[in-house]
């Protein structure tokens, strides 16, 4: 019999002082703009990160060498209130797509220039319990000092 492992999400919500409209485009076309460029999988310089902006479309660097690394695929695009993308990393942050997680980031209005802002990364399972738990670990180390810079950006 096979055991059936489940690992909690990692949650984050900020309150952003930005229209829902602004935070969504700063989070999504903005992205190269405030996301660290020595947070990368593709293990040249990366020089540029893109998210195309439809269902199907990639989260991908462009790197020095000129490879094009996919963070992952995006799998809801609701301007400006929801964006979900697949996180094809593996535990040893390596791009693989058989090992994908899913990322939700939802953009409620509080107001007309204040926004709260929630990052749900989920379904950790994808890695096995142990890549599962080691990523679970890390990512929940790193998203409030990415939604930080998020939030930087968003509020200029």
């Amino acid at each position: 019999m096979s055991k059936t492992i489940s690992i909690a999400p990692v949650r984050k919500t900020l309150i952003v002082a930005a229209s829902q409209a602004h935070a969504f485009e700063v989070f999504t076309a903005g992205i190269d703009r405030w996301w660290p460029k020595g947070h990368n999988i593709g293990g040249s310089l990366p020089l540029k990160s893109q998210i195309e902006p439809r269902v199907g479309g990639r989260w991908y660097t462009l790197h020095d060498d000129g490879r094009e690394v996919v963070v992952g695929h995006v799998r809801a695009w609701e301007p400006p209130s929801r964006f979900v993308f697949s996180w094809e990393i593996s535990a040893e942050w390596k791009p693989d797509a058989t090992v994908a997680s899913e990322v939700e980031v939802l953009f409620v209005a509080e107001g007309p220039k204040q926004t709260r802002v929630t990052l749900e990364h989920r379904d950790f399972e994808a890695l096995g319990a142990e890549g599962g738990e080691k990523m679970r670990s890390e990512v929940g180390s790193g998203w409030p000092t990415i939604m930080d810079l998020f939030k930087a950006e968003a509020e200029k």
